[in-house]
């Protein structure tokens, strides 16, 4: 399975891009590149958002979006005049929509997974999945429902003024500014789970019988007052011995009773 990751990565990054555009969106670079450059990580396919006008049947199916003609389509914000030049090349059903920022990672295990998905729901993308297929190959898909969608000409006529257009252009770039928020907490959050991750790999145990080395603190108060109480009766022990080897008149009566006073402070 290791070798057979390897080889998907190998051959995902070294194919074209076949996207319409041609190339990596410039607001996703630094994440795609943080993704791909994790032995566990390689995307598939991404977007960094986009507002687009397109013009086609209004049988048009999403199966034969490909079939429709595009009037107008920005990675960046937009304006009203933009979507006003699109909409006059219309001669089919014109219709407006903001799609947010899609990206697709195969990761190596499913535990590798759970983690991106988790990374981006927390950073606003509610939509994400997992997905398991047959070959192994396990899909996590960063998504959200952050979208827009509004006909705006049918048969080449336009159905609304110009007003609801300059009106539907602030939304749309509001959309826009909320998915670039979005992309970065994702890219911020992303490379502190990896980090956190990385580190708690190399987190190095400590050596077999490591603990014996360090008393419980109960232990070492157990240990002090077997001490003291050993102190205690040597001293006793030595005075009784000093008290039977002298004589009665050579004894210093003073001396004795202050050891007897020390011993009741210990």
């Amino acid at each position: 399975m290791e070798q057979r990751f390897s080889r998907w990565k190998q051959q995902s990054l070294n194919k074209l891009d076949q996207s319409k555009k041609g190339n990596l969106d410039r607001h996703i670079q630094h994440v795609v590149s943080l993704i791909n450059s994790c032995q566990e990580y390689f995307t598939t396919s991404s977007c960094s958002g986009r507002i687009i006008l397109i013009d086609g049947d209004s049988l048009c199916s999403d199966v034969q979006k490909q079939n429709c003609v595009w009037l107008f389509v920005s990675h960046e914000k937009c304006t009203s005049d933009d979507l006003m030049s699109g909409l006059a090349g219309s001669s089919g059903d014109a219709v407006l929509k903001f799609e947010p920022f899609v990206l697709h990672v195969q990761c190596r295990r499913l535990e590798d997974a759970q983690l991106v998905h988790s990374v981006a729901v927390n950073s606003g993308f509610r939509n994400s999945g997992i997905t398991v297929g047959k070959t192994g190959k396990t899909i996590a898909a960063v998504r959200s429902t952050h979208c827009l969608e509004v006909p705006l000409s049918h048969q080449g006529k336009l159905l609304v003024e110009r007003e609801y257009v300059d009106f539907l252009t602030q939304i749309a770039n509001q959309k826009m500014e909320e998915n670039l928020r979005r992309i970065q907490r994702f890219y911020e959050n992303l490379q502190s789970a990896l980090s956190a991750e990385k580190l708690q790999k190399l987190q190095i145990p400590d050596p077999p019988g490591s603990h014996e080395l360090h008393d419980p603190p109960h232990m070492l108060e157990t240990e002090n007052e077997d001490r003291k109480e050993s102190d205690v009766y040597k001293r006793r022990r030595k005075r009784e011995q000093h008290q039977t080897n002298c004589c009665h008149g050579d004894v210093d009566n003073s001396i004795t009773e202050l050891d007897d006073c020390l011993d009741l402070f210990l």
